[in-house]
C-alpha cells in the first residue's frame, strides 16, 4: 500500500513548480473549486464522478500542503491516530454538530 506521504511527495514532484507559480491563494481557490465539484457529484449520486472528485480534492489538498510545508500524513496521525481529538473516545461520543433527530431525539 502506498503511504499518504509517498502520494504527497509524488504530487510535489509532478505539480510543485506550477503550484509555486500559482501561489498559495490560487492553489486554495482551485481546492475550493474541486470541493464544489465534489458537492455537485454528491447531488448527482454518480459513484464514478464521486471517486474522481474525491481524488481531485485530495490532490489539491496535497498541493496546498506542499506549498505550506505541511506533512499531511504526520498531521493526520498526530491528531486522529487512536480517538476523537475532541472527546477522546473511539467511536466518537461528541454530540455537537448532530441534530437531535439524527440522535433519535425529538
Amino acid at each position: 500500500m502506498v503511504s499518504m506521504r509517498s502520494l504527497q511527495d509524488t504530487m510535489r514532484q509532478i505539480y510543485f513548480y506550477k503550484d509555486s507559480r500559482r501561489g498559495i491563494e490560487g492553489t486554495f481557490e482551485w481546492l475550493m473549486e474541486e470541493v464544489d465539484e465534489l458537492r455537485e457529484a454528491m447531488h448527482r449520486g454518480n459513484k464514478e464522478a464521486l471517486r474522481s472528485e474525491f481524488a481531485d480534492v485530495v490532490a489539491w489538498l496535497m498541493s496546498l500542503a506542499n506549498l505550506l510545508e505541511v506533512d499531511l500524513e504526520s498531521a493526520l496521525l498526530s491528531k486522529y491516530r487512536e480517538c476523537c481529538p475532541k472527546c477522546g473516545s473511539s467511536p466518537c461520543g461528541c454530540t455537537f454538530g448532530i441534530s437531535p433527530k439524527k440522535l433519535g431525539g425529538s
